[in-house]
């Protein structure tokens, strides 16, 4: 499972106004799909399906109470499972399609609720999501994935809710609660399992993805070490074997314990040619993450202060 927040930029993703040019991305599948007589699917949310598109931006463009004008009124989140997690939400493209607005649901949308750490549900989060069937840049058979807009403020337009802030769990301070992003996304793929009963190899859980992208040379090692001895499944028609790595795989352990510079200067390499993506688990320990919500603030400040300076003579 891939999860991302996409970083906000001067085009499709600008976030300062209004909606309007990111709910016209999300639709244009749509065109392209209809034009060839291929099943499509609308906007939803929490409880509805097929919404229009004028209804999500009003919507989202509207709940912006007490923002200034250069703020974020709201974000943009990609939800992508992997082929083999597409093919266990279903067989077809609509069950795939109702599948995952059903994890959308019960597992995601709940889970970021929680990781604010201000006492919310999904039913306070104000949000819009739309299912995307294709990728231009991908050579995968399955390639579904979920595009989400979510409202920078909650349902009742009065607490700001910002999954940029690099704060987690803070009592006090310029900014309560914050967000834990790592959270957020091993939460959000234990759900998944649970949801689909999805049996997941260490090598595609979070957990893995995160040590072999941040953590120490002697980390990586030991996580690959425990990868290699773990049980492989594959499947094989309605049943499932378990075959383990060969000795000749297992004995690279012991070979990569020895050329330690070597392995670090490789997985330097990997690091440097991961995705774009600002915020996804390939970036989670990048200590100069951008803090919208604390940068937002600290604008505020200056303005206060330009003010006070304005009024004296």
């Amino acid at each position: 499972m891939h999860i991302d927040f996409a970083p906000p930029s001067g085009g499709t993703y600008n976030n300062a106004g209004s909606s309007r040019q990111l709910t016209s991305y999300m639709e244009h599948e749509d065109l392209e799909r209809m034009e060839k007589g291929i099943y499509t699917d609308g906007f939803f949310n929490l409880t509805d399906d097929n919404i229009y598109k004028s209804k999500v931006i009003k919507d989202i463009d509207s709940n912006i109470g007490q923002l200034l004008k250069t703020d974020a009124k709201f974000f943009a989140i990609h939800v992508s499972p992997s082929e083999s997690e597409l093919r266990i939400m279903g067989n077809t493209e609509q069950e795939k399609t109702e599948a995952m607005k059903r994890y959308i649901r019960e597992v995601f949308i709940p889970e970021y609720a929680k990781n604010f750490n201000k006492e919310l549900s999904a039913s306070d989060i104000k949000f819009y999501g739309k299912i995307h069937f294709d990728r231009s840049r991908s050579d995968n058979e399955l390639n579904m994935h979920c595009h989400l807009i979510v409202s920078r403020k909650d349902q009742s337009n009065k607490k700001k809710l910002s999954p940029l802030t690099n704060h987690k769990n803070t009592k006090k301070g310029t900014i309560i609660g914050g967000f834990d992003r790592a959270n957020l996304f091993q939460q959000a793929e234990q759900g998944f399992d649970r949801l689909f009963g999805y049996n997941r190899q260490l090598s595609e859980s979070f957990e893995y993805a995160n040590t072999m992208k941040n953590s120490s040379i002697d980390d990586k090692l030991k996580m690959q070490e425990q990868e290699l001895k773990e049980p492989k499944q594959y499947s094989t028609g309605e049943n499932k074997k378990e075959i383990f790595q060969s000795g000749e795989k297992e004995n690279m352990i012991s070979y990569n314990l020895n050329s330690k510079a070597d392995n670090k200067q490789s997985y330097n390499q990997q690091n440097n040619n991961s995705g774009d993506f600002l915020l996804s688990i390939f970036s989670l320990g990048d200590g100069s993450n951008y803090d919208a919500t604390l940068a937002e603030e600290l604008q505020a400040q200056k303005r206060k202060k330009k003010k006070k300076k304005g009024i004296r003579r």
